[in-house]
């Protein structure tokens, strides 16, 4: 397994582009903060473009995972969107609230939630991928598309490391 040292990292950050504004220092050598700042930006897009819906926060996402992943337990979503587990049930309820979701008992372990998405929250559902779309061709048209397939690449590869990591 490669590992990179801090040294290598600051190298790399100080031949990336600059952006003409602030320094970003030390914290210029860690991914980590140079994903969350384009995420923080991109969620509060999103948030904005989407605020006359009152979505919460974790809403679209576990609703897309469900839809990718029909019979999904509560438990495997609340990993994959990487949200607390009482969380996750707060949004699953919302999600049948609003009758986009519908939580059925596993035939196999009566213990086992399914979750499945309703014909209204797929509806809804298309309804916020335009919107995210938009949010996200605002900045993604910076990259080319083999840039962003590599990228889509690497951060699959970085977070099942991180998966591997907890455990």
């Amino acid at each position: 397994m490669k590992t990179t040292s801090t040294a290598a990292r600051g190298s790399a950050a100080r031949q990336m582009p600059d952006t003409g504004r602030v320094s970003l220092g030390r914290l210029g050598d860690f991914v980590g903060f140079r994903l969350r700042r384009v995420q923080n930006q991109l969620s509060r897009d999103f948030a904005a473009a989407t605020s006359a819906k009152g979505l919460r926060s974790g809403l679209f996402s576990s609703l897309g995972i469900i839809e990718a992943n029909p019979g999904i337990s509560q438990s495997e979503l609340s990993r994959e969107v990487g949200l607390d587990k009482s969380v996750t049930v707060t949004i699953v309820d919302e999600l049948e609230k609003f009758g986009w979701a519908v939580r059925e008992r596993s035939k196999e372990d009566r213990r086992r939630h399914e979750l499945f998405i309703t014909d209204e929250g797929k509806a809804h559902l298309d309804e916020l991928f335009t919107i995210v779309g938009k949010t996200e061709d605002a900045v993604l048209h910076q990259l080319s598309p083999a840039e962003l397939h590599l990228l889509s690449e690497l951060l699959d590869r970085m977070y099942a490391a991180c998966m591997r990591d907890d455990g």
